[in-house]
């Protein structure tokens, strides 16, 4: 007699998982630099943050793959206002290096530049197709930003941060100490991006968005306030009122109450660390009074990138020069440096090698060149993301609003944060993605019913 034999069942993939993949699948090293950025810097997170990680090698794969991806496709990679305002950008960041005393530590300036602010950012912008590929990533950031905020909060709670006020409880995510403002604006962009989700829900996403948009919102309001960041709670907070005030002012009144109402439980319900928000908050209002040193060097910095564009206004001390001119410029008292310790990091005084502020950096390096070409791009572009926004408020068929809204928080966020900011720090290649996202709403195509084109 002949045997039957059973075959054995091959597993597979669902189809719709193996769809969703291929879908994706040119999203993979936009995804992976998020990724990386939770990977500690060589020498773990107590090491110092001035050599490149493995985001930034990531970041150069990104690159690659955009390029090739352009080259693929056969069309017009770029608008030719996103071509613009990416060339002339890039004119001024060369301009500015040729002008520097230094050449060698010019042309590393000048790579960190383009990398930022115009390769990275366009990278972004042609590998994001649609709304579904801007949802994926924003998703991916918001994951991050949970990541982040829940090693913050463990390390408050077991005292394994970075030093504050003595003790080591700063929150500061995988960063270390080196980049204590590395998690805050991991985490800021990750609740800018939940808010914006949630005030503007696309119908075809599902009633789950707006809840879970919410409550990423909550949880990641508790590792921003132990991040003890002013910079980036003023640039969060913000962010937050013009979004509301973006979305119309019933929506921004019931989302209101709900960001309030989860405030006072994560925080004040919960007592976390009272006594030093409330003191870290009120010093936001003594800058001019009784302001602490680290406002005190803040405003000597700030003097002192005045007087190197008052020396050099056109183009400035070229890039990079800020260090060596700072002494010359500053004030005395300017401190020697500032403290820095914990969270697996020892004791050390790290250099005040910036003004700790975007525009006044652009200013006193690159002068007036930089501020025409640099600045005014980024100005560009958020008028162009506020346009589009306000048009697709208009537009009755119109569904990339919750991700326009994303993108131009985002984008908002940034600017604010650079006036007590800059680049710096493994943290830095998520200013080039929050500048791609942007330009992703702001400059790239739409189709007639102004929702993104595919190339």
């Amino acid at each position: 007699m002949a045997q039957t034999t059973a075959a054995t069942p091959r597993t597979t993939a669902p189809p719709a998982l193996t769809a969703a993949v291929r879908r994706h699948v040119h999203l993979l090293p936009l995804l992976a630099v998020l990724v990386l950025l939770a990977v500690p810097p060589p020498g773990g997170a107590g090491a110092e943050g001035s050599g490149g990680t493995l985001a930034d090698a990531a970041s150069g794969v990104l690159v690659l793959c955009a390029l090739g991806s352009s080259l693929r496709s056969g069309a017009r990679p770029l608008t030719r206002l996103a071509a613009g305002v990416f060339a002339v950008a890039a004119t001024g960041i060369a301009v500015a290096a040729a002008g520097a005393a230094d050449p060698g530590e010019a042309l590393a300036g000048m790579a960190r530049y383009l990398q930022i602010f115009v390769l990275v950012p366009v990278s972004v912008l042609l590998l994001v197709r649609d709304r579904r590929d801007f949802t994926v990533v924003t998703a991916a950031l918001v994951a991050l930003a949970l990541f982040e905020g829940g090693v913050g909060v463990h390390q408050y709670l077991t005292a394994t941060g970075a030093s504050y006020m003595g003790e080591d409880i700063r929150a500061v995510g995988t960063f270390g100490a080196s980049d204590i403002m590395g998690m805050a604006t991991v985490v800021a962009y990750g609740l800018v991006a939940a808010v914006a989700f949630a005030l503007a829900p696309d119908a075809r996403a599902g009633r789950a968005q707006r809840p879970a948009a919410l409550v990423c919102a909550g949880l990641l309001l508790l590792p921003l306030a132990l991040s003890f960041s002013r910079g980036a709670w003023i640039a969060t907070a913000v962010t937050c009122v013009v979004l509301l005030l973006l979305a119309g002012v019933r929506r921004a009144l019931r989302v209101a109450v709900a960001a309030i109402a989860l405030a006072v439980v994560v925080v004040g319900g919960a007592g976390v660390g009272t006594a030093l928000l409330q003191e870290r908050l009120t010093s936001i209002t003594q800058v001019a009074d009784a302001p602490d040193q680290s406002v005190t060097d803040r405003y000597t910095l700030w003097s002192a990138a005045a007087g190197m564009w008052r020396e050099s206004p056109l183009t400035g001390v070229g890039l990079k020069g800020f260090p060596a001119h700072r002494d010359s410029h500053a004030p005395l008292a300017l401190s020697s440096g500032s403290d820095t310790a914990g969270a697996g990091a020892a004791f050390r005084r790290q250099p005040l090698l910036s003004p700790h502020n975007m525009y006044l950096l652009v200013l006193s390096e690159q002068g007036l060149v930089g501020v025409c070409t640099l600045v005014a791009g980024w100005a560009a572009l958020l008028v162009c993301a506020l346009r589009r926004l306000y048009a697709a408020a208009r537009a009755s068929g119109h569904h990339d609003r919750d991700c326009g809204l994303a993108a131009t928080g985002l984008l908002l966020w940034l600017l604010v944060d650079f006036f007590y900011g800059d680049i710096g720090g493994p943290s830095t290649v998520l200013t080039a993605f929050a500048l791609g996202l942007a330009a992703w709403w702001a400059l790239g195509r739409r189709d007639g019913a102004g929702e993104a084109a595919r190339p």
